[in-house]
């Protein structure tokens, strides 16, 4: 996925497995379930939602908001999510005004908003949700 990258040998084999809306795709000891995303990228973009060890992760991608990204983020260990900005609504990012309130009823036990805007780390100290970093380690 960087220049070059194509071209060297990897450390690790390596699959692919074609997603589809709503399938949820088994591998080994974890499975992967994609939700419609609305992000327009020339190819179907997904929010996905990752089983693993009796853990749940969902991970919005970029998207606006939509039911699909409640449905793939409802009851998760732990939801990363974007929030470009904190209230200018950007095509196919989601705003923080809109987010906030609809986070309470996913019951996710753990949020960590990511893909901020320079309006929203200006805000970071002022949020009532936890934000991602360079580098970070999650424990779950």
């Amino acid at each position: 996925m960087f220049p070059g990258s194509s071209e060297r040998p990897l450390g690790f084999a390596l699959a692919h497995r074609a997603l589809s809306a709503g399938a949820r795709c088994e591998a080994g000891h974890f499975a992967v379930t994609p939700f419609p995303a609305v992000h327009d990228a020339g190819a179907p973009c997904f929010s996905l939602r990752i089983e693993c060890e009796g853990k749940v992760i969902a991970y919005s991608g970029d998207t606006e908001w939509n039911d699909a990204l409640a449905a793939a983020a409802r009851g998760a260990d732990l939801f990363v999510c974007e929030c470009s900005s904190w209230e200018r609504p950007l095509k196919g990012h989601i705003d923080y005004r809109t987010l906030a309130p609809k986070l309470a009823g996913l019951g996710a036990k753990r949020v960590i908003l990511t893909h901020m805007n320079p309006d929203m780390l200006e805000r970071r100290s002022a949020l009532a949700h936890e934000t991602a970093s360079d580098g970070m380690v999650v424990i779950l």
